[in-house]
């Protein structure tokens, strides 16, 4: 099979490989992707948590909290320069409002829903909002939070979200946002061990068997190394069981004994598995020329 550039690019932005592993690994497994990200995880160029999806689209995640109700939205534009515009950044916090107020299902549902602030469908809004911006622009996703207790949210630079559910004793505002501040940093992808999927841990326990540094080594001396290196991923990917960004000597499970418990959490990455449009700066100019 022929292997392309474009299909080496796309193995090296999923896996972060070199260009010549990436192209090794295609040939090798005969152009499957799949197969070939594995190939190179089990070498050790590439990455167990690298994200399969590109970070690239512009936009922003913006969040709202009234009471007991938290939500957190992703909304999309073309370009940063929109995406650093007061007037859109107003846009994507108005969202998050209504998200709070409407409770919609889904963003098809929600578009159809009159905004709370506008009194008019949010579909003509954000028609309204192209129109006057130059740029297509899109709600992405949303995550609600109706918490029974205390809910929480930080913002990153418009770029990383997170939206927290906890409950506490006294709800401890500055202590949610801290463990919220942690999650944006640290990126854990479950509150505790026993939200792990059974097929996620195999998954991985497969990988590491198949790594090249195991392979002479007698059966069970493998599968002792291999259970340490897995427990060691599945820490790595729990809130509860990695250090506190702000004081590593501290978990965060040991940070919020006796005050917190943290219920839930959704944690958005701007443009995340999105991909970016390209733009050809000298075809541009050259199309503006030609009028």
């Amino acid at each position: 099979m022929e292997i392309k550039a474009s299909m080496v690019k796309e193995l090296r932005d999923k896996t972060g490989a070199g260009m010549m592993d990436a192209k090794k690994a295609l040939v090798e497994t005969d152009g499957d992707m799949d197969k070939a990200i594995e190939l190179l995880r089990q070498k050790g160029m590439a990455s167990a948590d690298k994200k399969m999806g590109r970070i690239a689209a512009e936009g922003v995640v913006a969040s709202a909290i009234e009471g007991k109700v938290g939500a957190m939205v992703e909304v999309n534009c073309e370009t940063d320069f929109v995406a650093k515009n007061d007037d859109f950044k107003e846009f994507a916090n108005m969202m998050a409002q209504a998200v709070v107020k409407l409770n919609p299902s889904s963003v098809d549902e929600m578009v159809k829903m009159d905004c709370p602030v506008c009194k008019k469908p949010i579909e003509e809004v954000i028609k309204e909002k192209i129109a006057k911006i130059g740029e297509k622009i899109t709600i992405r996703r949303f995550v609600r939070y109706d918490a029974n207790c205390c809910v929480n949210t930080y913002i990153h630079n418009g770029k990383i979200g997170v939206l927290l559910e906890a409950k506490c004793q006294n709800c401890d505002e500055t202590l949610t946002k801290d463990i919220c501040l942690h999650i944006a940093s640290n990126a854990p992808e479950f509150v505790s061990r026993e939200e792990i999927p059974a097929s996620v841990i195999a998954e991985e326990k497969r990988i590491e068997m198949g790594k090249e540094d195991l392979a002479n080594k007698p059966e069970n001396i493998r599968e002792k190394i291999v259970e340490g290196r897995v427990n060691k991923l599945m820490a790595q990917r729990c809130l509860l069981e990695q250090p506190f960004v702000k004081n590593p000597d501290l978990t965060v499970a040991q940070l919020i004994e006796g005050k917190c418990e943290i219920v839930r959490f959704e944690r958005y990455v701007l443009g995340e598995g999105l991909e970016k449009r390209q733009d050809n700066f000298a075809e541009e100019v050259m199309n503006q020329i030609k009028g």
